[in-house]
């Protein structure tokens, strides 16, 4: 079945998958969205637990410091470790962001 650019584009946005795997799960649901998004959170659920065996071998290790007031020294500590799977991402702004916050 042949299905239409408007339809991938939707699946897509909702979905937040490529363009391929939203063409392909339309083409499995014959052009129905709903179950096309069923379709991809299935496999999005297989690729996740195929994953779950990988080395998380970079990352990025971050403090905070919380005082109640500037005039007195810090009262609480903590040591966050984020991991990852590639230095690349661990390097990137967004992964030591989120390890900030």
């Amino acid at each position: 079945m042949a299905v239409s650019l408007d339809l991938v584009k939707k699946l897509r946005e909702r979905s937040g998958a490529g363009m391929m795997d939203c063409k392909q799960a339309l083409e499995e649901a014959e052009g129905d969205v709903e179950k096309a998004f069923t379709i991809l959170r299935e496999k999005g659920i297989a690729k996740a637990s195929n994953r779950a065996g990988r080395a998380t071998g970079q990352g990025v290790i971050e403090a905070y410091l919380h005082s109640t007031s500037p005039d007195y020294p810090p009262q609480v500590g903590v040591l966050i470790e984020v991991n990852c799977e590639t230095d690349f991402v661990a390097k990137s702004p967004d992964f030591r962001k989120l390890a900030k916050e």
